[in-house]
């Protein structure tokens, strides 16, 4: 597996939570802190990654071959009517 360094700026409040969490995690034996919060902070973005592409194929799916005038058809028949007091902004 190829690696890519990258230099990332965290809150300091962000970076001890994490680096809290990875030490409880027990992501690495390696004896740095620095370490483990590398890994565990590779293991997040790996993790956010398979969702958001998940997600990004679910959504592709469902939609199919709808399209925006499709959308924009359906929208034309809803009749004109006032929102009721409940859907109005406030």
């Amino acid at each position: 597996m190829s690696k890519a360094t990258y230099a990332l700026r965290l809150p300091l409040s962000i970076k001890k939570a994490a680096q809290r969490i990875a030490k409880e995690d027990g992501v690495s034996l390696d004896w740095t802190l620095n370490r483990t919060l590398n890994q565990w902070i590779a293991a997040a973005v790996a993790e956010k990654v398979g969702v958001v592409e998940t997600a990004a194929e679910f959504f592709k799916k469902r939609a199919g071959k709808a399209t925006g005038e499709g959308l924009m058809k359906f929208l034309r028949t809803v009749p004109k009517t006032a929102p009721e007091p409940e859907d109005t902004l406030r």
